[in-house]
């Protein structure tokens, strides 16, 4: 008896989800996270034009996109396990040409490596192991995973910051250290994962385009979803991938001129470095709260609040001038809440609102068009600096693009609200009538 209580107690699934929290500390935290604490450095050390350098995060935004599109076809042929490994190889490839390139080609190779490795060891991935690893509270449980960001974030800027801006190191090429202190790092995780990793949990099996397992879902926000070929044919998913994708191009951006908009406006280095590292706490604990409030209060609520700590966190950023140190920490802040609509919430919207069904392949598309639009907003944001020598215009603009943005997603998680209640009656319906056809057939047999 005692040896079954045990055996109850602990689940390996705890152990997956400790593996993909490390994971995403050290990929999406120590990779993509800190990016903005780069640009200035690099682009003055080696004399590059921002909106040129940044072409690199386009490479990789793009290879990121693809790849998620073709998410649902890849997990099913080589699993998630070999994925992973792959990615954090590319990982420790792109942090080793980025700290011996000295020209833009090798950085956008760099770039294209980046972009491989998140694909396959951050959001979407994370969605796909939790959904097969966990059936109740998926919200919580993911959030909780992708929550590692804002830590990795946190802790690496304490380290790479003084790395990058060691003024012992000549010319200012610190971040060459920091890049290969990071592929170190990288090689830890990519052991951890060997080691430990399971692709799936005992009795499991695939079936079709989306993971299913021996028992259904018992969260009441899942439910049996429709075809990929339906959720396409549905206005509400191309309103809603273009929501995600100018979302994409918002947020994205902001992540990599954030820190530097500071800088150029005056502002102190370790004053930015200190709230930065305290968005990244502070994001730890937004990812936690996105999922809770998805599993309690669902998915319309969750987004609403997300996009508007977007809109008016970025016309703060616009606001920041030389002096004002009070409201530069609050959009460090604010901004954290927003950021869970390009990881958290995109698993989450693909199961919400289009089901189980083609969940990996819905996901993956999704991801793949909010990832396009992290491609085409860095380089046009830097365009424009490079043009005006100032991001306040574009961070407008960027602004106003949010607001309407919050409108649109809540007038199409409504429609898909109804959408989904009506599908769910028309299959309860029909199975109650099956039901009613074998009782009355029972009954004819009787008599």
């Amino acid at each position: 008896m005692d040896q079954r209580q045990t055996a109850r107690k602990f689940e390996y699934k705890w152990v997956i989800a400790a593996i993909g929290f490390v994971m995403v500390a050290v990929t999406l935290g120590f990779c993509s996270g800190n990016k903005s604490l780069y640009l200035k450095a690099i682009t003055e050390a080696l004399g590059f034009k921002r909106s040129l350098f940044t072409l690199s995060d386009s490479i990789r935004f793009v290879t990121t996109a693809v790849l998620n599109l073709l998410f649902g076809i890849l997990i099913m042929k080589f699993g998630a396990k070999k994925l992973i490994i792959a990615g954090i190889i590319s990982l420790i490839v792109s942090c080793i040409l980025y700290s011996v390139s000295d020209t833009l080609g090798l950085f956008y190779v760099g770039g294209m490596f980046l972009g491989i490795g998140l694909a396959w060891c951050t959001t979407s991935m994370v969605g796909y192991v939790v959904a097969k690893w966990f059936k109740e509270n998926r919200g919580t449980v993911m959030g909780a995973i992708l929550a590692a960001n804002g830590l990795g974030v946190a802790v690496s800027t304490q380290i790479i910051s003084p790395m990058i801006h060691d003024a012992a190191v000549a010319g200012g090429f610190g971040y060459r250290n920091a890049y290969r202190l990071t592929a170190v790092i990288l090689a830890g995780v990519l052991a951890l994962v060997i080691l430990f990793f399971r692709d799936a949990p005992p009795g499991y099996v695939e079936t079709g385009s989306r993971p299913t397992g021996r028992k259904k879902p018992s969260r009441a926000a899942t439910w049996e979803g429709i075809s990929f070929k339906s959720a396409v044919k549905k206005p509400y998913f191309w309103i809603t991938a273009v929501c995600l994708f100018f979302t994409g191009a918002a947020l994205q951006t902001i992540n990599g001129v954030g820190n530097a908009h500071l800088e150029d406006v005056g502002l102190d280095t370790t004053f930015i470095a200190a709230a930065w590292s305290m968005h990244g706490l502070v994001l730890v604990a937004a990812k936690i709260l996105a999922g809770v409030s998805f599993d309690k209060f669902g998915l319309r609520v969750t987004i609403l609040v997300a996009d508007l700590m977007a809109t008016v966190s970025i016309f703060m950023l616009s606001m920041v001038g030389k002096t004002s140190y009070a409201l530069a920490f609050a959009f460090e802040i604010l901004i954290s809440f927003a950021m869970p609509l390009d990881t958290v919430m995109q698993p989450l919207i693909a199961a919400d609102m289009f089901g189980e069904r083609s969940y990996a392949q819905l996901m993956g598309l999704l991801v793949g068009v909010n990832t396009l639009g992290f491609a085409v907003g860095s380089p046009l944001t830097n365009l424009v600096y490079d043009l005006t020598g100032t991001y306040r215009g574009v961070l407008i603009v960027l602004g106003s693009v949010m607001a309407v943005i919050t409108v649109a997603m809540q007038l199409t998680l409504r429609k898909s609200t109804k959408e989904r209640a009506r599908i769910t009656a028309e299959r309860e319906a029909k199975r109650l009538a099956r039901a009613a056809e074998k009782q009355q057939s029972a009954a004819e047999r009787q008599s």
